[in-house]
């Protein structure tokens, strides 16, 4: 019965832990280029039950009943890096990526300059004249003549799609989220199959219906486990009082 509240419990966590990632996924369902999330979970190693009720020469001996399975956890949260809808909008400063790749960001962390990775393509010109994105951060690009990986000069350099730095990954799963819709990662090189656009912006991948029904789903499961509890720990109380009479 204790071990039945320990399932019910865990399993409460993890529909727990879904309900976030589904409410994450449903609020950046306007946001460019987000990727939707989706959370995979694993149950626990099955443990082996065993008594000594039964005796053999005089003496208890171990007898083997089964194995029993305490419950699911989370094992890990993980990116969808589907294409999302490439929507039109006539803003210079828009660019949605086709295919493969992100475009490449520098943030100032106060000493060090660090580079991240983003689909959102949402960009606008500061005071300085250099590509930024909503957060500030520059946007990397490669000048034409000199080849150098730098900061684009909206000033200096004609505004399109060949200026801008689009690098891919070997492997997605190397992704890090670390908040404003960017991406940490190594192992980065040219990308070879995306395709930029101007004058358009990537839609976020959430599929709205599906989370939703994920959502349902979640808070039923999350009522059973509940509801489980309730009932066990209402027996574990019965048993109890039972017991203090005698």
């Amino acid at each position: 019965m204790i071990r039945g509240l320990y399932t019910a419990v865990s399993g409460m966590i993890t529909q727990e832990a879904k309900q976030d990632v589904i409410t994450n996924n449903l609020a950046n369902v306007n946001t460019a280029g987000f990727k939707v999330d989706n959370l995979a979970t694993k149950s626990f190693n099955e443990v082996l039950l065993s008594n000594r009720d039964k005796i053999v020469n005089g003496k208890n001996v171990k007898v083997n009943l089964g194995t029993i399975n305490l419950g699911s956890k989370i094992d890990e949260v993980a990116t969808s890096f589907t294409q999302g809808i490439l929507q039109n909008t006539d803003k210079e400063t828009d660019f949605g990526i086709e295919g493969r790749g992100f475009f490449v960001i520098e943030r100032n962390n106060g000493i060090n300059k660090e580079r991240y990775y983003t689909r959102d393509g949402h960009f606008h010109v500061n005071s300085q004249g250099f590509l930024v994105n909503d957060s500030g951060d520059n946007v990397i690009g490669i000048n034409a003549q000199t080849r150098a990986e730098e900061p684009i000069n909206v000033n200096v350099n004609s505004l399109n799609q060949s200026n801008m730095m689009l690098v891919d990954f070997q492997d997605y799963n190397s992704l890090t989220k670390i908040g404003d819709n960017i991406y940490s990662g190594e192992g980065q090189q040219i990308a070879a199959n995306g395709n930029i656009k101007q004058y358009s912006l990537e839609k976020s991948n959430v599929n709205v219906t599906r989370e939703m029904i994920e959502m349902m789903t979640v808070m039923r499961t999350f009522e059973t486990n509940q509801k489980m509890i309730q009932s066990l720990d209402e027996t574990l109380g019965k048993a109890a009082n039972e017991i203090g009479r005698i």
